[in-house]
């Protein structure tokens, strides 16, 4: 008369199963675009911090070494020289092929860093993946500022 009926309750459902399955496809669905496009943009973001390294790395050099420094920017070839004096090449790098860079106006490729820390200015917009930034080299303090456009 009082029997029990006790469920078991070791176990799921094929539909709880497959509930939890979805919402785990639909989470990571959602998530794994958005950590390409933040990989992308800090990867766009470093770039831009090494391009600004160089220019701020030719400045520190010219004062130091009490020698004129240039730092020549070639975009067709991806690359950035810095020399020292009238023609001794310091250093050449490679900039990554995704960085586009421009300059405005067009002349100002090469900046020109003196001893007492003023430059010939510039001011070069790059493109790094979907950002834009805004490098400017003051003429006055030779200071380098970046802004993200």
């Amino acid at each position: 008369m009082g029997r029990r009926h006790e469920v078991d309750a070791r176990g799921f459902t094929l539909l709880e199963l497959i509930v939890t399955l979805f919402v785990l496809a639909l989470a990571v669905g959602v998530v794994v675009p958005a950590v390409g496009r933040s990989t992308e943009t800090l990867r766009g973001r470093s770039e831009v911090a090494r391009f600004s390294a160089l220019l701020r790395h030719a400045r520190d050099q010219a004062i130091t070494t009490r020698r004129n420094h240039a730092v020549v920017i070639d975009p067709t070839a991806h690359r950035a020289t810095i020399i020292a004096g009238r023609d001794e090449v310091r250093e050449t790098r490679a900039l990554p092929p995704d960085l586009g860079v421009e300059a405005n106006p067009p002349p100002a490729l090469t900046v020109r860093f003196e001893p007492n820390g003023v430059s010939s200015g510039a001011e070069f917009r790059l493109t790094a993946g979907p950002v834009r930034y805004r490098v400017t080299v003051d003429a006055l303090t030779g200071r380098v500022r970046v802004e993200r456009l």
